[in-house]
């Protein structure tokens, strides 16, 4: 069945920009900077999709306060400074987002990125210009949390029931849910389809291919 979706919201990292393994590298090192214990792949992967804080948080509840922020400032240091080669888009997510222009649907963006972080990807790819409004969670708070969705229906004037939240984790998922929001998964990024499905979404696609196939069969 087709919706009548007004409002489409993409998460960033692991659905529409491929930087997993980006994001890996740089709190790996960000944790031996700080003198902790290398956490291995499997689990830095687990949190991506939080905001930068609470993965800290969730990675290492021993840390105090001052500790947290020396691991904040060092994966910064890392993703920005020294892993240098430049994340792209998934293969045919530029022609999706297009295409969805073109269909007249508005777009946005909800990420546990901070706002300092995705404007430079915006300057660096001028993706932003994609976007009607985007929403970060040093500014509105982390998923599952609903806010940036509460926040980005209210900038745009789209009910819940005309909103879908496009994501990789099962944060999004769980913010779609909160936010009373219908949710599309995909698996390609960080969780399989057998957790995301936990929170009901329309959906779960394995390839960014399956989600344009998805997206143009199920949009108006």
């Amino acid at each position: 069945m087709k919706h009548e979706f007004e409002l489409l919201v993409f998460d960033w990292d692991g659905t529409l920009m491929d930087s997993v393994e980006h994001i890996v590298a740089s709190l790996s090192a960000a944790a031996v900077d700080t003198g902790l214990e290398d956490l291995g792949q499997h689990r830095y992967r687990d949190i991506i999709g939080l905001g930068l804080r609470e993965a800290m948080q969730v990675l290492y509840p021993q840390a105090d306060q001052v500790v947290t922020e020396t691991l904040c400032e060092r994966y910064r240091y890392h993703y920005v400074e020294v892993n240098r080669v430049k994340s792209e888009l998934f293969d045919g997510a530029l022609a999706l987002l297009q295409a969805m222009r073109d269909r007249g649907l508005k777009l946005a963006v909800a990420t546990g990125k901070g706002r300092v972080g995705l404007e430079r990807v915006f300057a660096d790819t001028g993706y932003g210009d994609f976007f009607h409004a985007s929403r970060c969670s040093d500014e509105s708070g982390s998923k599952p949390q609903p806010h940036m969705l509460h926040e980005l229906m209210q900038e745009l004037n789209v009910e819940p029931a005309r909103t879908l939240m496009i994501g990789d984790t099962e944060y999004d998922m769980a913010m779609a849910r909160n936010a009373g929001t219908h949710g599309l998964a995909v698996s390609y990024g960080v969780h399989d389809c057998e957790r995301l499905q936990q929170h009901k979404p329309l959906a779960c696609l394995s390839s960014m291919e399956k989600l344009s196939s998805w997206l143009h069969a199920h949009t108006a």
